[in-house]
């Protein structure tokens, strides 16, 4: 999910508001106190609130099948698949930060009162133009820096790509699996995910590959 530009520490940026307006540093109590009752969705950087932007028909497209095919194959299972109204928090020496991937799954979950996930297996990021430099710099860095987690996959909207950070016994390595006859294994939650579904009834230029 695309989020409105980011600005100095202190600025609270909302989509309803035509200028920004000052705030101090938002303590976290207050801020996900305030998300309960917000028609917009809000990520948080040690203190820094950010309003999320839309995304476009194709991107929605995507997280829908994503998620729609990770509920289905978990059905039955441990492990549980999450949308883009469950935020993920992460606890970091540089301070607390809530975002919301596009699709996750918790095989260690929170009580259900929560609004977050501590724990998750795997973390799923569509990008755009607007967001592809957060989503492989800023969140990349700190979803990796998650204990718990396997898998962050990062899914190309525009060809059928998934660029994908899997830990292993010396760190996370990056593999890149494309073509939509190609399957990602996930056994650290037990299936995979095949391309054909992250990407169904959706069409591609005639300039990419999609075999």
């Amino acid at each position: 999910m695309p989020r409105l530009d980011e600005t100095d520490a202190g600025v609270f940026i909302d989509q309803t508001m035509s200028a920004l307006k000052k705030w101090d540093l938002v303590p976290e109590s207050e801020y996900l106190a305030r998300e309960l009752v917000s028609d917009h969705k809000h990520e948080y950087n040690a203190g820094v609130v950010y309003a999320m932007a839309g995304a476009t028909n194709r991107h929605n497209l995507i997280a829908a099948n994503i998620n729609g095919s990770l509920w289905a194959r978990l059905r039955g299972l441990p492990c549980r698949q999450f949308n883009s109204d469950t935020k993920v928090r992460i606890r970091l020496a540089s301070g607390t930060r809530y975002y919301y991937p596009d699709a996750m799954v918790v095989c260690s979950p929170n009580p259900e009162g929560d609004s977050f996930q501590d724990a998750p297996a795997l973390i799923v990021e569509v990008p755009s133009k607007s967001t592809r430099r957060i989503d492989e710099g800023e969140k990349r860095d700190a979803y990796l820096a998650i204990p718990g987690l396997g898998v962050y996959l990062v899914v190309e909207q525009d060809v059928p790509l998934v660029v994908v950070h899997r830990r292993g016994p010396g760190g996370f390595h990056r593999e890149v699996i494309e073509g939509l006859k190609s399957v990602i294994p996930l056994p650290e939650i037990n299936t995979e995910l095949p391309l054909s579904e992250i990407y169904e009834t959706l069409s591609f230029d005639e300039v990419f590959d999609t075999e």
